[in-house]
């Protein structure tokens, strides 16, 4: 079973700067801050992620 959240780590919120307080909720689409509540919404990419 894999986890409903993962957490960003080594990643800071633009909104409080907190430092590994991210959390990802890939169901949903949304990356959320514990700290001070900030959500915002992930993009799909096009390529599936692969780097060029």
């Amino acid at each position: 079973m894999t986890p409903l959240a993962e957490c960003l780590t080594g990643l800071r919120c633009s909104a409080c700067g907190c430092l590994d307080v991210l959390w990802l909720d890939p169901m949903r689409g949304l990356v959320e801050c514990r700290a001070c509540g900030q959500t915002a919404l992930t993009l799909p990419c096009g390529d599936g992620g692969e780097a060029r």
